[in-house]
This record gives C-alpha cells, structure tokens and sequence, in this order.
C-alpha cells in the first residue's frame, strides 16, 4: 500500500501540469489574435479537436474579417478529419455559399458532396441520406464541370446509383418471397408492379433478366388466381410478359422455365375462353326465353 503512495502522488501532478499545458492556457485567452494563430497552429498539426475548440471560440468574432474565410474552411475541414461527416457537409455548404467566389468555393462543394458521400449507409439501410448525396454532387458536376475532381465525382455517383439499385432489386426479392405467404394476391400484385418499375428504373442492370422470368411467373399464378371478370386482362398480360422475355432475352437459362408458366397461362386462357363462351350462350337462351315469354305475354293481351 505505501509503494502506491508516489505513483498516486506523480499522477496528481501529472494532471494539474497538463491542466497548466499550452492548450488549455490558450483556451482560456480572452485575446482572439492568439486564439487564431493558436487554432491554426494546432489545425495545421492535425490536432483537429483542439483546433475545432479554439475555431469555435474565435469564429464569431472575426465573422466578416479577411481572417474569416480560411478559419471557415479549416473548421469545416476539422470536421471532415475527425469523421464528423454530417456537420462537415453542413459547413462546407455555407462555406461555400457565403464564399462562391472564393478559390476554396470548388473544393468546398466537392467536399461537401464527399461528405455526405462518406455518410451514406449500405444499400440494405434507409437511402435518404444517399438521394442528398446524389443531389450534393449532381449540383458539384453542375456548377463545375472541368474540375479535376469530375471524375471522382461521377464514380461517387455510379458507386451511389448500384446502392439504391440493389436496395430496390432486394425490395423486389422481398416482394417474391412474401407472395407464398397468407395474402399472395396483395404481394403478387406489388411484384408485377416493383418488377416493372425496376426495368423502366435500371435499364441497363444485371437484375433485369431474372426479374422479367419471375414477372411471367408471377402474373401467370396471379392471373390464374382472379375473379372471373379479371382473369382474361390478366392472362393477356402474362402472355405479354413471356414475349417481351422472348425479345429481350432469346438465350436464356430461364427460356425453358418462362415456356412453362406460357402453356399455363395458354391453357388457363383457353378454359376462361370456352367458359366465357357458355356463359354468353346461356345468357342468350335467357334472353330469348324471357323475350318468348313477354311476346307470350303480350299476344294473350
């Protein structure tokens, strides 16, 4: 116990020594000039939470000063190092608003679009802060297209644009697995309409061959599954689907598949046919039976 005693003792005056250091003397300085030079300083060391303090007391008071505008960008940047991404798109934005005509105004619109950029989640989370950085950098490209970072900007935007469409293509798979589930007819209904929206969406996707398969598929047993007075559109529209798939895809290994789900919705559109004519038949013969009975009627008058 006594052998603790120093140790105790040293970590004491370490403490009350560093509380004495350089950086906290600074924080308490009531002089701005050197509040300035010393965020700066400590800026320009990569000691970014200590420049952010000292920026935060000394921004409002050269506000509308020369000194203003690198102080603006160096704390937005400070933001940006120590991976604070949210507020470094923030105060790169109004950096760049309040000084568009600035030889930092390019690379504080790159900046902000980045950071909001690097904020965006994985295509299985909410995209919301994806679509802002979409627009972020939509608006860098914009307002400068010969800058050197034009490029990265639009790989930025290509990395952002295969994020929501694989977010949308596992929406799409959700939807198909959810159709075997206790109301198929809702989640039928919202596959054939997700699985076109994807196509007219991501033109050009990976995704796309699949999903036009399953659309046969779906729209066949949907179709299949409807009232009378519904299912002859909805067969028309699987037979649809299976020839757009033909066109689109004349070699694929989904082919034989798509055939399948065809002969089905052929087969099902013939029965529907033949039923539909019985049904105008005796609708007919009811017609003239009820027409007979009237001329009947009418003669004993």
């Amino acid at each position: 116990m006594k052998m603790r005693v120093p140790y105790i003792i040293v970590l004491v005056l370490l403490m009350a020594v560093s509380a004495c250091g350089p950086f906290n003397k600074l924080e308490k300085s009531t002089n701005w000039e050197e509040l300035y030079a010393g965020a700066n300083k400590y800026y320009q060391e990569g000691e970014y939470n200590k420049a952010i303090i000292l920026y935060d007391k000394v921004l409002p008071v050269i506000r509308g000063s020369e000194k203003a505008e690198l102080a603006d960008y160096n704390y937005a940047n400070c933001h940006f190092k120590t991976k604070r991404y949210i507020e470094a798109a923030g105060y790169f934005n109004n950096f760049f608003r309040t000084y568009n005509r600035s030889p930092l105004a390019e690379e504080a619109l790159f900046m902000h679009a980045y950071s909001l950029y690097l904020d965006a989640p994985d295509y299985n989370l909410d995209q919301q802060s994806s679509q802002e950085a979409v627009a972020a950098i939509q608006q860098f490209v914009t307002r400068f297209p010969g800058s050197a970072s034009y490029e990265r900007a639009m790989e930025m935007l290509d990395d952002l644009e295969t994020r929501f469409e694989e977010k949308a293509y596992q929406e799409s798979s959700m939807y198909y697995r959810l159709k075997d589930g206790l109301y198929p007819g809702d989640f039928m209904r919202a596959c054939i309409v997700n699985f076109q929206n994807f196509a007219k969406d991501y033109p050009d996707s990976k995704y796309n061959e699949e999903l036009a398969y399953k659309l046969v598929e779906v729209a066949t047993g949907y179709a299949e599954n409807s009232a009378y007075a519904k299912k002859e559109e909805r067969l028309t529209d699987a037979l649809r689907f299976a020839g757009n798939f033909y066109r689109k895809y004349p070699d694929s290994p989904f082919t034989s598949e798509v055939k399948t789900y065809e002969e089905k919705a052929r087969e099902e559109m013939q029965d529907h046919l033949e039923l539909k004519q019985k049904v105008a038949e005796r609708v007919a013969e009811q017609e003239a039976e009820k027409k007979a009975t009237l001329d009947t009627s009418t003669k004993e008058n």
